[in-house]
């Protein structure tokens, strides 16, 4: 019986502890649920880069970016490692996770852990990108969450921490209800210094990453199984 392709779950990787600590957990839960050997690699800042966890891996792979939008990371970095490694002929590549109505409910519980009730003013804060492509998806994101929140309420408008306009911190310096308090949703993964940087912006809350929450491990899993129809494999 032919054995099935292991999972590479690639992350953008951040120097701060919890970031990893994150992308590790969510691995464990897939590879709970899925009963396949699942590796992490990141694309950027640590290590383990894909080609050395590709190196690592004997036969298929099936990689899934745990990115929440196919920015540049997604649609340039990774193809190009992973030619690199000389193993594309032995791996598939998935789409990234977001924007999906999974982590759009992931990120509204994370909304009401850090205290909000609805008519909080709510800022949509992502990472940014120049890649046109990756904006659109960041939007349609902010979209999702915006109507779930409010279904006849005005629009969530994105906010981006770096390169992107507007910026979080241009969109909090506009009026906003001054009975209201003012909490910031994160669209990151895990933590690292983007979420750092949004909790020294004074605002009433910041809520946590999306995280190791269940949707996402949902997510990887849903793109694995899709992947795999195409390989002769017992899963």
């Amino acid at each position: 019986m032919a054995q099935s392709p292991s999972l590479l779950l690639v992350a953008h990787g951040t120097r701060e502890a919890a970031g990893p600590a994150v992308i590790e957990r969510i691995a464990a839960a897939v590879q709970r649920r899925i009963g396949v050997d699942v590796r992490v690699a990141y694309v950027d800042v640590i290590g383990p880069t894909v080609a050395e966890a590709l190196a690592a891996i004997r036969g298929p792979a099936v990689v899934v970016p745990a990115f929440l939008a196919a920015g540049y990371h997604v649609r340039h970095d990774l193809p190009a490692q992973i030619r690199n490694s000389r193993r594309g002929d032995e791996v598939v590549v998935t789409a990234a996770l977001g924007p999906s109505p999974g982590l759009a409910l992931a990120m509204g519980r994370r909304l009401h852990a850090a205290g909000w009730r609805r008519g909080d003013r709510v800022v949509f804060a992502a990472a940014g990108s120049s890649d046109p492509h990756a904006l659109t998806e960041v939007a349609t994101a902010a979209d999702l969450l915006g109507r779930m929140l409010s279904p006849t309420g005005p629009a969530l408008t994105p906010t981006y921490i770096t390169t992107a306009s507007p910026s979080t911190s241009e969109l909090l310096a506009q009026p906003g209800p001054t009975d209201r308090p003012t909490l910031i949703v994160p669209y990151l993964l895990a933590p690292g210094r983007f979420h750092q940087w949004l909790q020294e912006l004074g605002t009433d809350a910041v809520a946590e990453p999306i995280g190791a929450h269940p949707h996402v491990v949902e997510l990887i899993v849903q793109r694995y199984r899709s992947a795999i129809r195409g390989y002769t494999c017992a899963v």
